[in-house]
């Protein structure tokens, strides 16, 4: 008897690919086969298994678009949608489960057609356009926060508290305590922005740093994702402020980076989010002003709320501002120590887990595959 099958599909961004990858692992440790549906963009993510089958169908997002533009990306979806039906149809998959984005889209459409089990999985705090256009097709929608917003009334019986995958990486850093910190001792600050977030941290940053009291600015120790444009120009403002800082257009040791962090300053997106708040550390958070139905905000104001995260609408991040927030948490390290505990409130470091468990219980009993057998297995 061949091993049951599921499907992912998911847009080729890494906010919906990231949590894709760890599902797929969480899948395959219980004897899972995985199938990935996307665009041409996510088909340069690496996930778990040489032999993993990547499929690529038509998508396009329709947002924001011109009507001309919506013309061609629904003509897109439609050939999209009778690509992922006829690869359904043959693959015959136990369960369907769609992580958002456009590309998403025609996997899930085909999925409803073919009247197989659907599971969406939606990493922000708002219900993004992709996973509203096809929620009423699922028959769980699985969450990350507490509080989601854009979701219709006939869907929230639907709705299951999972939390947003992490990379194992991540996930180990839970076991790590709060690095030690005193009034006097250096303090670690991590600056990531991603390509979003670098050039308007490049600016604001340094300039705050400098606006700091001797004492404070000489304590500080800088790991910051600089653009590769900005580089030089960063470092000489470092420089000139006595500070070696450590830039890099990306860290690859990341998880490291931040097990030494003291204090974050970042964008809101999912990812970063999620792995904060498993991580346990406090941050100061810049949500993107231009995120669709500025979800960013709301996914920054859920750890505020929870004590772990200072939140700075983009408009109001100027250095003065900044420079302002920092010197209280620079001269109280015990509210730190508070935010960072707080972080690990919220974090869920078994999430890959609870989203497998979530997906493995709508597989049929009984027909072409045996997951549920798979699922007593692994228990």
């Amino acid at each position: 008897m061949s091993r049951p099958l599921v499907v992912l599909a998911a847009g080729g961004t890494g906010g919906h690919m990231f949590p894709a990858a760890a599902l797929a692992r969480a899948l395959s440790r219980r004897g899972i086969a995985i199938a990935l549906v996307t665009d041409r963009r996510g088909q340069a993510f690496a996930l778990p298994g040489g032999d993993l089958a990547i499929h690529r169908v038509r998508a396009a997002a329709m947002a924001g678009a011109s009507f001309a533009a919506k013309v061609k990306a629904g003509i897109q979806l439609l050939f999209g949608t009778a690509q992922a039906w006829l690869l359904l149809r043959r693959l015959k998959p136990s369960v369907v489960v769609g992580f958002g984005g456009y590309a998403s889209v025609p996997a899930v459409l085909a999925a409803h057609r073919l009247g197989l089990p659907i599971v969406l999985h939606e990493q922000n705090a708002v219900l993004g356009r992709a996973n509203r256009l096809v929620a009423p097709f699922a028959r769980r929608i699985a969450t990350c926060f507490a509080d989601i917003e854009g979701v219709a009334a006939a869907d929230r019986p639907k709705l299951a508290l999972t939390g947003n995958p992490v990379r194992p990486e991540i996930a180990g850093l839970t076991d790590r305590p709060y690095p030690d910190l005193g009034t006097e001792s250096a303090l670690t600050m991590l600056v990531t922005g991603g390509s979003q977030g670098a050039s308007l941290f490049s600016r604001v940053v340094p300039e705050a740093i400098r606006l700091l009291p001797d004492g404070m600015r000489r304590r500080l120790r800088i790991l910051q994702q600089v653009r590769a444009d900005d580089l030089d120009g960063v470092s000489a403002l470092y420089a000139s402020l006595g500070l070696d800082a450590e830039l890099s257009p990306f860290f690859a040791d990341l998880p490291d980076r931040l097990a030494d962090a003291h204090l974050i300053i970042g964008r809101a997106g999912a990812s970063t989010i999620a792995e904060t708040a498993v991580a346990g550390r406090p941050a100061i958070l810049v949500p993107l002003a231009i995120a669709t139905d500025d979800h960013q905000t709301k996914n920054a104001r859920a750890l505020e709320s929870a004590g772990a995260a200072i939140v700075m609408p983009e408009p109001a991040f100027t250095a003065e501002a900044l420079a302002a927030r920092l010197q209280p948490l620079l001269a109280l390290p015990e509210k730190l120590r508070s935010m960072a505990a707080a972080a690990r409130t919220v974090g869920v470091v078994d999430a890959a887990e609870r989203l497998a468990d979530l997906v493995l219980a709508i597989a049929p009993a009984n027909g072409n595959d045996s997951a549920s057998a798979a699922k007593r297995s692994a228990a």
